[in-house]
């Protein structure tokens, strides 16, 4: 009996840690739905850059203000790497997976995969695209939504 109400009260922590930085979250999941295998990036080549400079990526708004967002949360870890290590996380596919068997004791291998991402693609430039063509920030932030939602009330 111990036991349950520690395991209640532990998940109950959880709800109220997470749920206003998911909820400030959820209002870009339409939109990563929208843009879910497509790219949200472009290469800048006006003014002849390619002949005198590297070209750079421009980014469409609203994944910059997602990113912006994730960056005012609590939600990035920068010590994503133990939680790779820790659940032997290596490809898409074991990202995928730890995402989908994420529940609400594993929240802290959710906030690790989109830290990487949302921290990874500001020295990487590919990764935000990536993230969003492959469905982790969708699937991540979708996955947080679901685990809250089943031990409290909707979110809207």
């Amino acid at each position: 009996m111990k036991m349950e109400l520690e395991d209640i009260e532990y998940r109950k922590m959880v709800v109220e840690e997470y749920r206003p930085d998911v909820e400030r979250l959820i209002r870009y999941l339409p939109w990563l739905e929208d843009k879910a295998g497509g790219s949200v990036s472009q290469t800048f080549t006006d003014s002849g850059i390619g002949e005198n400079s590297i070209p750079f990526p421009v980014y469409d708004s609203t994944l910059l203000s997602f990113i912006k967002d994730v960056q005012r949360t609590t939600l990035l870890d920068r010590n994503y790497h133990y939680i790779y290590s820790r659940h032997r996380i290596k490809t898409l596919a074991d990202e995928q997976r730890a995402i989908s068997q994420a529940d609400i004791t594993h929240m802290d291998v959710l906030k690790g995969i989109l830290s990487k991402y949302v921290l990874g693609g500001m020295t990487k430039a590919r990764l935000w695209s990536d993230a969003v063509k492959d469905r982790i920030f969708l699937n991540c932030i979708q996955k947080m939504k679901e685990n809250l939602e089943f031990w409290d009330k909707p979110m809207v």
